[in-house]
């Protein structure tokens, strides 16, 4: 008996749990996120006649305001245990928003001096972003006959 919990241990047992416990944390923080988006963006979308996305701005907006406020709340200011800040962060944030990802992996870049690094980033994420849409809207309007 010993010997298995010696082996499980050494295998990263405990490392492993603690992911699963992180996971279910992204999972619970993810339910959360995704609603708080649906709600915002039906919100913000009933703001405005008409076909301008508002919903959506206001949800990216507000998630990167958000990230912006959490990670030195959560890193700084408020003692929270990990699985807490990567819930939030990850989990509800994530869903929420990964424009607000975007957002803070653009400024941290910019923080580091590496201004070039930011700027290529945000530039091949925009294109690159608009291309894939545009590529798998074709390929689905190909595969569905269209």
């Amino acid at each position: 008996m010993a010997d298995r919990a010696a082996g499980w241990i050494a295998s990263g047992g405990w490392g492993r749990l603690a992911g699963m416990v992180d996971m279910l944390w992204v999972a619970a923080g993810g339910a959360v996120g995704a609603v708080l988006r649906w709600i915002t963006s039906r919100w913000g979308q009933g703001l405005v006649a008409g076909d301008f996305p508002l919903g959506t701005l206001i949800v990216n907006v507000l998630g990167c305001l958000a990230l912006g406020l959490a990670i030195p709340a959560l890193t700084r200011v408020f003692e929270v245990r990990e699985e807490v800040r990567v819930g939030v962060i990850v989990g509800v944030l994530g869903a929420f928003t990964t424009f607000s990802t975007f957002g803070w992996e653009t400024v941290d870049l910019v923080i580091e001096g590496k201004r070039g690094v930011a700027l290529g980033y945000v530039l091949v994420s925009l294109v690159g972003g608009f291309l894939a849409v545009w590529i798998g809207y074709r390929a689905g309007l190909r595969w569905a006959g269209v």
